[in-house]
């Protein structure tokens, strides 16, 4: 009896290590930039750029470029006025948008937590590993 105990604990304890040592090693976004990191719309055919992300995280492979993102843009005034980006990082200007937004890419970080609210302008918290660039629209 005392034999299958001590087999049975020696058995618990290399589950719990092995445990351990998979959740410390997981692989975890430290960072992500978007480039270009500056643009002015009326530099690229139709008001359009191409944002591209790239990830850094804390294991190879690093840096991760095109990074697969969460896209969103905004503005400090809160008025979009025809200014959009799509899923694969694409913004536009649409005729009559004026001004200066945020473009920006997330990435979630599971072991952070799970955000289950908005952020405004793809501010960093609950998760979200946050890059942003700047377009212009004139």
């Amino acid at each position: 009896m005392k034999s299958s105990r001590r087999l049975f604990c020696s058995f618990l304890l290399v589950l719990m290590a092995a445990m351990a040592l998979t959740c410390s090693t997981s692989r975890l976004a430290q960072s992500v930039t978007v480039s270009p990191t500056t643009a002015d719309a009326r530099d690229f055919a139709d008001g359009q750029v191409q944002f591209t992300a790239t990830g850094y995280y804390n294991q190879e492979p690093s840096p991760v470029t095109p990074l697969t993102a969460t896209w969103g843009v905004c503005a400090s005034n809160g008025n979009l006025n025809g200014v959009s980006v799509n899923a694969s990082g694409l913004a536009q200007c649409s005729r009559g948008a004026t001004g200066t937004y945020n473009v920006f890419a997330s990435v979630q970080n599971p072991s952070r937590g799970v955000c289950t609210v908005d952020l405004p302008c793809g501010g960093e918290g609950c998760g979200q590993v946050v890059g942003t660039a700047q377009l212009t629209c004139t």
